[in-house]
């Protein structure tokens, strides 16, 4: 599904990705893990596209298209989806405008006619159910006066609704009581198929231990310099970073 290779990528004059190497299959569950600054959420901003970072080496293929290639838009469309650390709030956009026309503007990329009303509310009131979206949220205008949970179980409950191939989840368990990082990670393991797959970037293994993934990658200094399995997350939580950076040669 995705082929990233010796991806580079800088903000200004500042080198942040230096060569990162990832290789995603479908049906598969990803995490990316560690320190601030090692360049986690810089790796999910160029991926879908944010123009405030450049890249400047390397190639990222999804299912067969040139994804450096493309517009953030047509990323969207081609079905990747970002959650995001800290949600936006947009003052005077309710949220069934917002779902309604995010999912007609997808179903115009592919050629099929908009969503009718009825098919449209029976959709919302169905995936509302994923992460256990209060019905009056959809009225308000999106994240507006929404609760830090609130807001992470909207980005699922987006997620649920516009059914992407990748979804990448940066840090969605920031800010998140032990009820509220429940209810957002069954939501995302039911979302789950083997046909779509999920990037997870945490700091901690607590969110990890309801989203079982299937690999772990510690990116550190611009570059993943440790992939495993699931077990790792538990002996970074144990062990910190300094382990790996003794595993790396680096003092």
């Amino acid at each position: 599904m995705l082929e990233v290779r010796n991806l580079h990528a800088k903000i200004g004059d500042k080198e942040i990705l230096k060569g990162i190497d990832l290789t995603i299959k479908e049906g598969e569950t990803h995490a990316i893990m560690g320190p601030n600054g090692s360049g986690k959420s810089t790796l999910s901003a160029v991926l879908v596209g944010n123009p405030m970072f450049e890249v400047t080496d390397g190639t990222a293929i999804f299912n067969g298209k040139d994804l450096l290639e493309m517009k953030p838009e047509d990323r969207a469309n081609e079905g990747i989806f970002l959650s995001f650390q800290y949600p936006v709030e947009i003052p005077g956009v309710s949220m069934t405008n917002f779902m309604r026309t995010a999912i007609n503007e997808k179903r115009k990329y592919q050629g099929l006619e908009p969503m009718s009303a009825a098919d449209f509310i029976k959709l919302m009131k169905e995936k509302r159910q994923v992460v256990e979206l209060d019905a009056r949220l959809s009225q308000r205008s999106v994240n507006e006066g929404f609760s830090g949970g609130e807001k992470k179980r909207n980005e699922i409950f987006q997620m649920a609704m516009l059914e992407p191939k990748l979804a990448i989840l940066d840090e969605t368990d920031s800010g998140l009581d032990v009820d509220a990082l429940r209810i957002v990670a069954e939501g995302v393991n039911k979302l789950k198929s083997p046909h779509n797959s999920t990037i997870v970037i945490t700091h901690y293994d607590r969110l990890l231990d309801i989203i079982r993934p299937d690999v772990i990658h510690v990116l550190y200094k611009g570059r993943i310099v440790k992939t495993a399995g699931p077990d790792l997350a538990k002996e970074i939580e144990a062990r910190g970073y300094d382990w790996i950076k003794e595993e790396i040669g680096e003092k």
